[in-house]
């Protein structure tokens, strides 16, 4: 994975809830509250997801652009980039905005295991035989 490991250590400093999780996915580190993604951290750069009230104005600041990982643009996910975090307080500053998304949702439930399917029965209803007298 490629993400920037001290940047990882700031973000762990500065972002408390009594339910943080980490994981690794997009090709970097995410940060999870109840089961809900954040932020997260690709190569030097905090992805941060928002919501899509606070999108619009917070992507107006200097160092946001949208997240568009896939190609397309991501509405409430943006990008900081180095220099938007350079500081404790810019830092501390995003990792808010995201923290304050995070924690107004519901936590997620845990996936259940998929249940095997059954076997195909062997005989196909209304076409039974029937037993000679």
């Amino acid at each position: 994975m490629a993400y920037d490991e001290q940047l990882a250590d700031r973000v762990r400093t500065h972002l408390h809830h009594p339910d943080l999780s980490e994981k690794k996915m997009f090709g970097g580190l995410c940060f999870l509250i109840s089961g809900n993604m954040c932020c997260g951290i690709v190569k030097e750069e905090i992805m941060l997801r928002v919501g899509p009230d606070k999108y619009e104005g917070l992507l107006a600041k200097d160092h946001a652009r949208e997240m568009d990982f896939t190609g397309r643009s991501l509405k409430g996910m943006l990008y900081i980039d180095v220099d938007g975090i350079a500081q404790d307080k810019d830092l501390k500053f995003w990792l808010n905005q995201a923290l304050d998304f995070a924690a107004s949702l519901p936590p997620k439930q845990p996936k259940s295991k998929a249940t095997p399917k059954k076997k195909a029965a062997k005989n196909t209803p209304g076409k039974t035989k029937k037993k000679k007298a």
